[in-house]
């Protein structure tokens, strides 16, 4: 058994490690014997440290022969994004300038997962700056998609993805600026959740200077695995406070979901056309919650527009107006192309229409508040595409326009700071259907209930082996 101990999932690595059923130094050698089979073809992984991960899993072996109290994530293999503070590590981001930009301890959100037992095996690729929906860089290359090495594995936490989907780990940390959770999730495969707001603390020792306001309310941590129960255990472990955030909330996570209750079903995103085979995949989710005794209505959030263009002001203008000065001398063509498609979807962009948005964010948050009063949680499409061929979103300034419309029903989830959790839906056209639950502020385990029951009908997609290798 012990070379297909990369197959489970981290409840059941971290229950095996804990009974005895398995040491922590069989699951990470089997789970690094699996990045040598596959990564080479997928380029998820894109720095690893493997005598340092066995040592860490013989550390955890002895504390199991101790009887040390042991942490819910216990022995359990995981991949850090590349975004991510790791003390000891550089922390890169896809950019080559950034190859000496050693941490010297972890962001929160890490040194959480660190505290919960987890052994990192390394660390996942990324865009440059984390910011397109798409993973290549001018650095380490690109990552593939382990269902099609012709479409992407989304971004920005596509090598997170795609290393989870293909079984080199079974949990990863992610971001989520603008679905950079959520698409990779739907493009391979795998679930994710995306904590609202306050929910997990955030802070690289390594970042220069304080993001700007919109990214503060937008940009969360977050984690990607191949079932839910995974998600909520690795949430509880990532959600410890931090004095390092001050914008951390002290809420706690509820034990329980609420059980069956109305859904608003989302078939129609405020203009935003969805492919068959993403809208077919929705429809499942709705047949599946209808026969577990939910109330499922077919309707729209209020506002979708205005969220997304909330989004799209605050995010793509702090983008323009803040990181590309700040970066242009050090960023590879790659990334200055996405920075020149983004420029051309908010025209004569100031600060005062930066301003403007987040006043208008407050109105907008309030009619989700009110609508969330009717439906609990809404059930919708991540992106309205199947994944996109490689580097579609920087084609040009009008397929750009495209993929940022196509993902409507994601980007107002940052813009208002709300919760949502992915979960696989189902495969057609060869590809993974997905969708995501939205829920009100601190509602991440009412979000994870509901894809729990969803996961429970349909069942995982993966582990999978790369279809082209």
């Amino acid at each position: 058994m012990s070379d297909e101990l990369w197959r489970l999932d981290a409840t059941a690595i971290a229950n095996g490690i804990r009974n005895g059923e398995f040491s922590a130094r069989e699951v990470v050698a089997a789970c690094l014997d699996r990045l040598d089979a596959v990564n080479p073809a997928l380029n998820a992984v894109v720095e690893t440290r493997a005598d340092d991960a066995l040592a860490a899993a013989d550390r955890a072996d002895q504390a199991v022969a101790q009887g040390a109290e042991l942490g819910p994530l216990h022995g359990v293999p995981v991949t850090i994004k590349g975004c991510h503070d790791l003390a000891g590590w550089a922390t890169v981001n896809g950019c080559a300038a950034l190859q000496n930009n050693v941490a010297s301890v972890s962001s929160p959100c890490v040194q959480n997962l660190l505290d919960a037992g987890v052994v990192v095996l390394g660390r996942t690729n990324t865009p440059e700056f984390s910011c397109r929906w798409e993973t290549t860089n001018d650095f380490y290359g690109a990552t593939s998609n382990p269902w099609n090495e012709e479409r992407t594995p989304g971004g920005s936490s596509g090598g997170a993805a795609a290393s989870v989907a293909a079984g080199i780990n079974p949990l990863s940390t992610g971001t989520d600026l603008g679905g950079s959770l959520r698409q990779p999730a739907q493009a391979c495969g795998v679930a994710s959740v995306r904590p609202g707001r306050g929910r997990v603390p955030d802070w690289n020792v390594t970042d220069p200077a304080e993001p700007g306001i919109g990214f503060q309310l937008m940009n969360v941590n977050g984690l990607l695995a191949r079932s839910v129960r995974d998600l909520d255990i690795g949430l509880r472990a990532m959600a410890r406070g931090s004095w390092r955030d001050p914008w951390w909330a002290p809420v706690p996570l509820e034990t329980s979901g609420p059980g069956p209750h109305p859904i608003a079903l989302v078939l129609d995103p405020g203009g935003s056309d969805m492919t068959a085979q993403v809208r077919d995949g929705v429809e499942k989710a709705g047949q599946v919650l209808t026969e577990a005794g939910y109330g499922v209505d077919v309707c729209n959030p209020p506002d979708l527009e205005a969220a997304a263009d909330v989004w799209k002001t605050l995010a793509l203008g702090e983008i323009i107006l803040a990181l590309e000065p700040a970066v242009k001398d050090i960023i590879g063509p790659t990334l200055q192309r996405a920075f020149d498609c983004y420029r051309t979807q908010v025209p004569g962009l100031d600060a005062g229409m930066i301003l403007d948005a987040l006043a208008r964010r407050r109105g907008v948050l309030r009619h989700w508040l009110e609508f969330f009063e009717r439906y609990p949680l809404v059930v919708a499409p991540v992106c309205t595409e199947p994944p996109n061929a490689r580097d579609a979103d920087i084609s040009n300034p009008e397929r750009n326009r495209e993929v940022v419309e196509s993902f409507r029903m994601t980007v107002v989830v940052n813009a208002l700071g709300l919760p949502a959790v992915t979960v696989p839906v189902g495969v057609s056209d060869g590809m993974p259907q997905a969708v995501q639950i939205i829920g009100p502020p601190f509602a991440e385990t009412r979000c994870l209930a509901d894809a729990a029951a969803i996961e429970t009908a349909v069942g995982a997609l993966t582990p999978i082996d790369p279809t082209w290798s």
